[in-house]
């Protein structure tokens, strides 16, 4: 796909250089434009036409709900995603019920975001409401300590990927997809994927009966 476009708007010049040097790495990603507002955002967006907006929710003058409900009546055919220092759940609710693309917090881990920013611009993050997709015991694997990617790894070694599938639908590199397995052996204290699922299984972190990839010519799977 072409690479994707994206405006940034922080009203911290130190974070919007930080997201330059993340997105910077990344090929398939360009920053056509930096605002340090709402208003200077709405005034470029226009011009700039970006694919995404990656808005700030907390900002003097017009807020990040205020904007993206500018961005939404004006330019609804660019999205827009949340990079927020909350872990608030309503808050992060309340911007996808008023029409963002993703809520992802500030402590994602750097090499994810531009994957993220990939999967809004195809749509494999979001419903027909325009809601992110939060994969079956997210709530519960947050609670077990672990991060949305590495639920997101989890979810797809129930299914019964391997680690080079895992790296293809994730959008990142196998040894990103062995990094995240360690750390969730490591938080579930378990030794391997096995005893991990069966971990998993047990704290309602993924579903007992999850769908199988399809395998041409293989036997229907039975409940």
């Amino acid at each position: 796909m072409d690479r994707v476009q994206v405006l940034v708007v922080d009203d911290h010049q130190l974070v919007i250089e930080a997201i330059r040097t993340v997105l910077d790495d990344d090929g398939g990603v360009e920053i056509v434009g930096e605002a340090l507002s709402g208003a200077e955002a709405l005034a470029m967006l226009e011009r700039e036409q970006p694919d995404i907006v990656l808005l700030d929710l907390r900002m003097p003058g017009m807020n990040g709900l205020e904007c993206l409900d500018q961005i939404r009546a004006r330019f609804p055919a660019v999205r827009v995603v949340f990079l927020s220092g909350s872990d608030d759940d309503e808050l992060a609710l309340e911007t996808l019920e008023r029409g963002a693309s993703a809520f992802v917090s500030k402590n994602v881990e750097p090499r994810d975001l531009s994957a993220v920013l990939r999967q809004v611009v195809e749509g494999s993050v979001l419903s027909n409401l325009g809601m992110a997709i939060e994969p079956r015991g997210a709530r519960a694997a947050r609670k077990a300590g672990l991060t949305p990617r590495e639920g997101e790894v989890l979810a797809a070694l129930a299914e019964g990927r391997p680690n080079k599938q895992i790296a293809r639908q994730l959008h990142v590199s196998e040894q990103a997809v062995k990094y995240h397995l360690t750390n969730i052996y490591r938080k579930l204290e378990t030794p391997n994927r096995v005893e991990a699922l069966r971990r998993a299984t047990v704290l309602g972190l993924v579903d007992p009966y999850p769908p199988r990839p399809h395998v041409r010519g293989g036997p229907t799977p039975v409940r």
